[in-house]
């Protein structure tokens, strides 16, 4: 098992050129201190603790989601959650994983 799941770190950056590629939404987990420091332009910013109040807003976002913390742990926590309520997620691990890949 790879660090952000059940895939292996190269995979899971494929799964993320795919997601973006397809228009997915980058959404990041992270505190707003953290958000402040950097994040992905053109993110979403939901606290890993209000994802539970935010699920139907996500779902009416009616796109794929890239999840993105400093680590990968929240963002697992919120892939897990998000795709409990059938949202099509993937881990995206720390936020410069996606970042790399926004021109």
């Amino acid at each position: 098992m790879g660090q952000f799941g059940v895939f292996s770190e190269k995979e899971t950056i494929e799964k993320i050129k795919e997601y973006l590629a397809n228009d997915a939404v980058v959404l990041d987990v992270r505190t707003q201190e953290e958000w402040n420091e950097g994040h992905v332009e053109g993110a979403q910013h939901i606290i890993l603790n209000l994802i539970p109040h935010q699920v139907e807003e996500i779902k009416s976002w009616n796109k794929k989601v890239i999840a993105v913390c400093r680590s990968g742990a929240r963002s697992g926590q919120a892939t897990r959650f998000l795709e409990q309520n059938d949202i099509d997620v993937v881990n995206g691990g720390p936020w410069q994983n996606v970042d790399q890949f926004i021109s």
